[in-house]
């Protein structure tokens, strides 16, 4: 059965755990096709439920996918290996572009926020049964919100964009729903997905957002979630446009019941305005992360959407973890209201690197993507030569892989690490690593 690995088991979590193991263990490979599912039962003697009720499990937590009368395989990267796996090790004297981190020169310092948090604690602590929101966060975040054109609705604060998206797609979708995703997109999210049970539908991206036709087919298929990213899209920069906007606004109005979720993570760090699709399907959410402007650690992102949706995802939050930290929430308070950001600076300190390298790319002739935020996406023919080839010249580059599904090979570049001095010899090695600069050579 399956080669030289056997699996194993009389009831339906232990057969599932069987097939766990063996693909943990390195003996059945991503895409290897599992026993039809009566050939198992009689292999094991045990009833086809069981063996159904073990593929189920095993469908459900995303290691194994079905693909109708081709059968049941190990998905191609398991959901437990996160695509953060996929980066090559950095070595000492190489300059890492590939991290995705804000720079830290940018970032505000927490110092005083934090005191004047740890004061106010001091002075009213916090206990069991106090509300999950700050009132003055909730009152800041709902007037930006507002500001930017969002609908009035409730607002509540997670630990961070991930675990809101989560707590907010358990709340309303079951394993095996079909969820549209951008195509290239971001790597957590695309791992997230499968985690959950449930299947990522890919939808092309260019600079003003997703592309209307792709979105159009993925609702026509059925699919029971979009979820979309409103500015400095990872890993593209695409930010969605006005005209954009109204489009996809119209394909979701004709379909009420799919779920929308909009990632907001660019705020504060961009200067192109928010054009929000929330309120064009009956449930919605959109999230706003304090991670790029304020720092990846505060763990925290703010949001807002449709009554039904932020009572589930407050309700699945006190199961877990309540709350997120009052401390936190107070500290962030004080860097909204001393202006310890200011997003016209940031937003111009990226997009003049941002700018400037894919300038010296196109110059030799390379193409590059980045409208917005701090991360630039070069489509190349080779992916694994080009990251291999750029870590011999010195600079580790994010694999592509990390964040497509179906769309071409590419690398990302994050920027904002980057002097004026290294915008010319990264160019240089890009076109070099990607072919280009030797073409040019032969000219």
């Amino acid at each position: 059965m399956l080669g030289e690995y056997r699996i194993e088991g009389r009831r339906a979590s232990e057969i599932a755990a069987s097939v766990e193991r063996a693909i943990g263990a390195g003996e059945l490979q991503p895409g290897e096709v599992l026993p039809p599912l009566r050939e198992l039962a009689v292999y094991l003697e045990v009833n086809p439920n069981t063996v159904a009720a073990a593929y189920r499990t095993l469908r459900d937590r995303g290691v194994i996918e079905t693909a109708g009368r081709r059968g049941s395989r190990v998905r191609p990267r398991p959901a437990s290996t996160s695509r953060e796996a996929l980066q090559a090790v950095v070595p000492p004297g190489v300059r890492n572009v590939a991290d995705g981190n804000p720079d830290p020169s940018l970032l505000p310092s927490l110092e005083e926020a934090l005191a004047e948090a740890a004061a106010r604690n001091t002075q009213r602590p916090v206990l069991y049964g106090m509300p999950a929101i700050d009132d003055d966060l909730e009152a800041l975040a709902r007037a930006a919100f507002l500001r930017d054109g969002v609908p009035e609705a409730p607002v509540a604060v997670a630990s961070g964009s991930l675990d809101a998206i989560e707590r907010v797609l358990a709340a309303h979708l079951r394993p095996g729903d079909a969820v549209a995703v951008e195509d290239p997109g971001w790597g957590s999210l695309l791992d997230l997905i499968p985690a959950l049970g449930l299947r990522p539908v890919p939808v092309g991206v260019d600079d003003d957002g997703p592309i209307p036709a792709r979105m159009a087919a993925a609702l026509d298929s059925g699919v029971r979630a979009v979820i979309v990213t409103d500015r400095a899209q990872n890993p593209t920069g695409a930010a969605i446009s006005g005209p954009r906007s109204a489009e996809l606004r119209t394909l979701l109005s004709r379909h009420r019941d799919v779920l929308l979720i909009e990632d907001d993570h660019g705020h504060g760090i961009v200067d192109l305005p928010l054009r929000p699709l929330a309120g064009a399907t009956d449930h919605w959410v959109l999230v706003r992360s304090t991670a790029k402007a304020y720092g990846p650690d505060l763990r925290l992102a703010a949001l807002t959407g449709d009554t039904v949706t932020v009572d589930r995802f407050r309700g699945r939050q006190r199961l877990g973890p309540g709350w997120v930290s009052h401390l936190i929430q107070h500290a962030v308070v004080h860097l909204w209201r001393t202006s310890a950001v200011r997003p016209g600076e940031i937003a111009g300190a990226y997009g003049e690197r941002r700018d400037a390298l894919i300038h010296a790319l196109e110059e030799r002739g390379v193409p590059a993507r980045g409208r917005s935020g701090m991360n630039v996406w070069v489509p190349v023919p080779d992916e694994t030569g080009a990251v291999a080839r750029l870590l011999h010249s010195g600079w580790a580059v994010a694999p592509g892989a990390r964040f497509r599904m179906q769309s071409p090979p590419g690398i990302r570049i994050t920027v904002s690490g980057l002097t004026t001095d290294d915008i010319t010899p990264l160019a240089a090695a890009v076109a070099e690593a990607t072919g280009v600069g030797e073409a040019r050579r032969y000219e």
